[in-house]
């Protein structure tokens, strides 16, 4: 049986993880328990909690203590949710194990066809429960079970992963999360920083996001009153474990890996056009008429309109001229907690050729990296005149330029090659502004080995 669970946390505590780690822990003797799934779905959900994850696993039992389980997992969500905060209401889907064994192809896309809308789009409950009556799944939920679109989406996520031919059908990487002990919810957490920086030192790349060297930051713990006391990200189990025994702090209540979608961009959605950079992870819109929407996080390749220009409160923005056939512009912006990534933008010039990554909130794209495909080189002025070396002026729209002192004449502008600071390549923001579900760049680089596109990865 795979039970998805979500929406059991709030901004004031909680975490969906932290229930799911207890229920692995609790239900081992009643049957073999897999490693757990934690889900991030699409982070531009306005009433997310946190990071909008959810969370499944598998339990291998006999049907006579099937039900004493279920009993077991709807106590522990009701009793450990957040009940009381409005945003607050759990979801928790049951599906058989056995649920691919008829009808399997049909079954497999729209479970499929779920679990990336989750991620990509924005679902209804009534998608939800659509879904459920379809495939006749048991199911759990209190107050208005918003919960069980992420549930579903993370049972779905488990079931496609374990159940087709390759068992990273879907790109994954895991986090090692410890937990804190009770008493200590909601006070600082104590943790020695000289070891975090050490262990950083000794397994990245193959773990990541631990810290943030351009912040001198550690990022790996959150600042909510969560039940969390850090998570160690990465591709490498062993690394993984390595950096867990480097590290010094608080004594720890549990910890529980997770096998997850963080780091992929599995969110984002390339309209226009096939993107080299990011494979089989970005999807296409059906038809190049679809329209971009709010609350969808994107791949766009265009050229930059104007040289950026930094607005009150630090936010670097500049508009992006979407391909000829959209007919079509974009207003892109880095936000001031982005850090260093708005200096990289900020070097953008009018003419430069890029692929922008983020998310469209009221119209506007907010970043999350970007690829400076081609640099323009040449800049445009007003010509010289060749007797008095003044600079000519403008003799009326499309009428070339004169100098008033002279009376010479020049049809178009001068055009100077200029050199640029900035290099092409790929460039992120940094560890303390990445969503989780966004792929560091220092992933990007281990799996080309250095090969084709030039990568800046942000430390």
């Amino acid at each position: 049986m795979i039970i998805g669970i979500d929406d059991t946390d709030s901004r004031k505590g909680m975490c969906t993880t932290y229930l799911c780690a207890v229920l692995v822990d609790d239900l081992k003797k009643y049957g073999e328990v897999s490693t757990p799934r934690l889900v991030r779905l699409n982070p531009c959900i306005p009433f997310k909690t946190r990071g909008n994850g959810a969370v499944s696993f598998e339990i291998k039992t006999n049907a006579e203590r099937e039900a004493e389980t279920k009993e077991i997992i709807r106590t522990q969500v009701s009793e450990l949710s957040e009940l009381r905060e409005e945003g607050t209401n759990p979801g928790v889907v049951f599906i058989d194990s056995n649920v691919l064994n008829e009808n399997r192809e049909e079954k497999r896309g729209i479970l499929k066809r779920f679990y990336e809308n989750a991620v990509r789009e924005v679902l209804t409950l009534e998608d939800a429960y659509g879904l459920i009556s379809e495939l006749h799944f048991d199911y759990f939920g209190l107050k208005n079970k918003r919960g069980l679109i992420g549930a579903l989406a993370a049972a779905s996520f488990l079931l496609l992963q374990r159940n087709y031919r390759k068992p990273d059908y879907y790109d994954f990487t895991y986090e090692l999360i410890a937990y804190r002990q009770k008493e200590r919810w909601g006070t600082p957490r104590v943790i020695d920083e000289t070891s975090v920086w050490k262990a950083d030192a000794a397994t990245y790349p193959l773990t990541w996001d631990t810290v943030d060297r351009g912040e001198k930051k550690i990022v790996f713990a959150p600042h909510s009153p969560c039940p969390v006391l850090f998570g160690i990200r990465g591709d490498s189990i062993d690394a993984i474990y390595k950096t867990y025994k480097l590290i010094h702090t608080e004594p720890e209540e549990r910890k529980m890996l997770f096998v997850t979608n963080q780091g992929t961009d599995f969110h984002l959605i390339t309209p226009f056009m096939a993107c080299e950079v990011m494979g089989q992870n970005a999807i296409k819109l059906e038809t190049e008429k679809e329209k971009l929407r709010d609350y969808h996080s994107y791949i766009l390749n265009g050229v930059v309109g104007s040289n950026p220009r930094t607005v009150e409160g630090g936010h670097v923005v500049f508009p992006l001229y979407l391909p000829e056939e959209t007919r079509a512009g974009i207003e892109c912006i880095a936000y001031e907690p982005t850090r260093g990534f708005r200096y990289i933008v900020r070097e953008l010039r009018a003419g430069d050729a890029i692929t922008a990554f983020g998310s469209l909130k009221k119209k506007t794209l907010n970043l999350e990296k970007i690829e400076v495909r081609k640099l323009n080189l040449v800049m445009e002025k007003n010509p010289r005149c060749e007797k008095c070396g003044r600079t000519m002026k403008s003799a009326g729209r499309l009428q070339g330029y004169r100098c008033k002192h002279c009376g010479t004449y020049h049809a178009d502008k001068a055009k100077e090659v200029i050199e640029r600071v900035l290099e092409e390549g790929l460039y992120e923001v940094p560890p303390v502004a990445r969503r989780h579900i966004s792929k560091p760049l220092i992933r990007m680089q281990m799996r080309m080995g250095g090969a084709g596109k030039k990568i800046h990865p942000s430390r």
